[in-house]
């Protein structure tokens, strides 16, 4: 079946996850791109392990809690304005260069319907999405929090086809995260997996149906489906 919507990951895929390193630089001098790293990768194990033991918080809140843990395993004492200022900071991340072009010239294609289905809250989204000017090209935003748990659990996956009313096959999605493109292509979606740092494949059987190194090459995934 072609292709006739588009669901992008928001972290990573459209805004840079990592575009506050210079902030924490300035608050933590050498440290700056391990905490990145590190406030990253908590925010994650946070959002699966709430997701497999049942104990939802939202995306707001993992966020905080994965800045906290980040700060205290390097040693760095934030004082209570320099962590409102990175939490609100993360609201409005950088889009990745490629993002807004890439996203234009998708709207451009007659029919093709884009949206977002991300961990991140509806507040977020907006925020965030808009910052980057990127929210009148995406009118489909969907936050797992309409079903209570994270992305890689079938609940997430499954607002995208009830949202818009098609066969998850004609729905495609593009991630720049290996796991998530290969979660949802087991869901049933055509994926195409953003592999901006040269990654190798996870080995989770059948990856994504494509692999690119950005988001122009999205265009010509969809046109040759």
């Amino acid at each position: 079946m072609p292709i006739v919507a588009l669901l992008f990951d928001v972290y990573g895929t459209l805004l840079d996850v990592h575009g506050l390193v210079a902030a924490l630089e300035a608050v933590a001098p050498g440290r700056g791109a391990a905490l990145s790293a590190l406030w990253r990768q908590k925010q994650i194990d946070y959002t699966r392990l709430r997701t497999l033991s049942g104990h939802h918080a939202d995306f707001a809140q993992v966020t905080a809690d994965g800045l906290d843990f980040a700060a205290e395993k390097f040693a760095v004492r934030l004082r209570p304005a320099q962590r409102r200022d990175l939490l609100d900071a993360y609201d409005t991340l950088p889009a990745h260069p490629d993002a807004l072009a890439a996203l234009t010239a998708l709207a451009a294609q007659d029919g093709l319907r884009l949206g977002v289905l991300s961990n991140g809250t509806p507040l977020m989204l907006e925020r965030g999405l808009g910052a980057a000017g990127l929210l009148p090209l995406l009118p489909y935003r969907l936050s797992i929090e309409a079903a209570g748990r994270y992305k890689t659990a079938p609940e997430a996956y499954r607002l995208g086809p009830e949202a818009l009313g098609l066969p998850v096959g004609q729905i495609g999605f593009v991630s720049s995260n290996g796991w998530d493109a290969c979660c949802a292509a087991w869901f049933g979606y055509r994926t195409l997996w953003v592999n901006r740092a040269g990654e190798p494949p996870e080995r989770l059987g059948p990856g994504p149906e494509r692999t690119a190194r950005g988001l122009a090459e999205v265009a010509a995934w969809v046109a040759a489906s």
